[in-house]
């Protein structure tokens, strides 16, 4: 029994807090560059950035970690019953599926991720031949340029 508290605590409430704080340092962040990006932009557009920004953050974080948490629950609550009474008779079947319901949460993050940020949606379209996207082009064109200018920036400095 004392195993099974020590790899509950360490392998799901410990790693649920470490998400939950690592998103709340990331809000705690995108705060303070909002408040540095109102101070140059005042148009108040960067209040309504700010907003969404956080907004973002914020459901990536609630979805995440639900997500986490609902996916290995199965998994630990199998393990409870089994560590509370060694006798009972549960097929092995339940735990494969626990199982199965706790790793599908590995293979679906990435998509989490995948929907919620545009700059990743547009990175994983580009990387799709058939998926032609005005955002994409447009994104690596702002690239190209950009590492142009950069490039005959640093040829007049040498000069």
């Amino acid at each position: 029994m004392i195993l099974f508290v020590y790899k509950f605590l360490s392998f799901y409430v410990i790693i649920l807090l470490i998400c939950i704080f690592c998103y709340w340092r990331i809000l705690v962040v995108i705060r303070r560059q909002a408040k540095v990006m109102a101070g140059y932009d005042a148009a108040g557009s960067s209040a309504t950035q700010k907003n969404q920004m956080q907004i973002n953050v914020i459901k990536t974080m609630i979805v995440v970690s639900g997500f986490y948490a609902i996916s290995w629950l199965p998994t630990y609550i199998y393990l409870l019953l089994l560590n509370l009474n060694p006798n009972l008779v549960i097929l092995k079947t339940g735990y494969y599926v626990a199982e199965f319901i706790s790793w599908m949460y590995i293979c679906t993050n990435p998509f989490v991720y995948a929907t919620k940020f545009n700059p990743v949606k547009r990175v994983l379209f580009r990387m799709i031949p058939c998926v032609k996207t005005d955002a994409g082009e447009q994104m690596s064109e702002n690239v190209s340029n950009t590492t142009t200018r950069s490039v005959f920036r640093s040829v007049k400095a040498d000069n």
